[in-house]
């Protein structure tokens, strides 16, 4: 093997072992390690480029993560631990601490929610003259939102659904729980845009309390919970890519002229 392919496997490697973790000086003293039975702490120094003053520092992290280890004669020596041992036990401590990193940060997000929830009701006093519409762009604040009101609907629930269908089935058990608790849901769909496996959902909604009817044409999608709170999301007319625009509101009047737009579709709908 020439020496140039040698100095290319090592730089690979070297990339490759701080995409794993380590730094670029635990890296650089792994692989001369690896060629070696052992070596003293400054002979290492010098094969691997590494400063003297940071090659203990550099050796203890090593040893640490489970890389090295430490042979014990006259004087102090390092050996390279097998990798076959070394870099699943490290990838095992590192998936323990990153599980346990998201724990404790959910743990103080849902705090910070609650504490930061409260801050937000206390500031709501002082209502903007725009305050009930709101636009929402991204879908996940908009599934929230519509996950909130779908949990807070009290008497009735009327839905404009047309595609693209988001299948959630958390939504779907909300719909149902809404329906057994006696509000009253009714869903509007077009119909050229079901397939077989969505019709088996409906059927499921009906199932469950759920009134459906198809229609042919929609003008927008739209959720309307107690004639008060909603959300309409339009079709961005502009962009290649369909996307779409939620404005949720909370407005008396908003609600009375969505629930009559909805009315008269639903009369000239059809049952599932």
């Amino acid at each position: 093997m020439s020496e140039d392919l040698v100095e290319v496997d090592f730089q690979r490697f070297w990339r490759r072992l701080q995409q794993l973790g380590l730094n670029a000086y635990e890296s650089r003293s792994y692989l001369v390690l690896l060629g070696h039975s052992k070596f003293k702490a400054l002979e290492l120094a010098a094969r691997s480029h590494v400063p003297r003053q940071k090659i203990y520092e550099v050796l203890d992290s090593l040893v640490e993560k489970g890389f090295a280890q430490v042979v014990q004669e006259k004087t102090k020596l390092f050996s390279a631990v097998e990798p076959g041992l070394a870099i699943p036990a490290f990838l095992s401590r590192r998936r323990q601490i990153l599980e346990q990193e998201l724990m404790d940060s959910s743990r103080s997000g849902t705090a910070l929610t609650d504490d930061l929830k409260a801050l937000y009701s206390e500031g709501q006093g002082g209502r903007g003259t725009l305050d009930f519409l709101r636009i929402v762009t991204e879908p996940a604040q908009t599934g929230a939102e519509y996950r909130r009101m779908l949990q807070e609907v009290k008497y009735e629930y009327l839905e404009f659904s047309r595609p693209p269908y988001a299948v959630d089935p958390l939504d779907e058990k909300l719909v149902k729980q809404a329906a057994s608790g006696g509000v009253a849901c009714r869903l509007l769909l077009e119909a050229a845009t079901l397939d077989h496996d969505h019709r088996q959902r409906l059927s499921e909604y009906v199932m469950a309390g759920v009134e459906v009817r198809l229609a042919d044409s929609l003008p927008m999608k739209l959720a309307l919970f107690d004639t008060h709170n909603g959300m309409i999301a339009l079709l961005d007319p502009v962009i290649s890519r369909p996307s779409w625009t939620a404005v949720v509101f909370q407005h008396d009047g908003m609600g009375e002229a969505m629930k009559g737009l909805f009315e008269d579709h639903w009369r000239r709908g059809r049952n599932l």
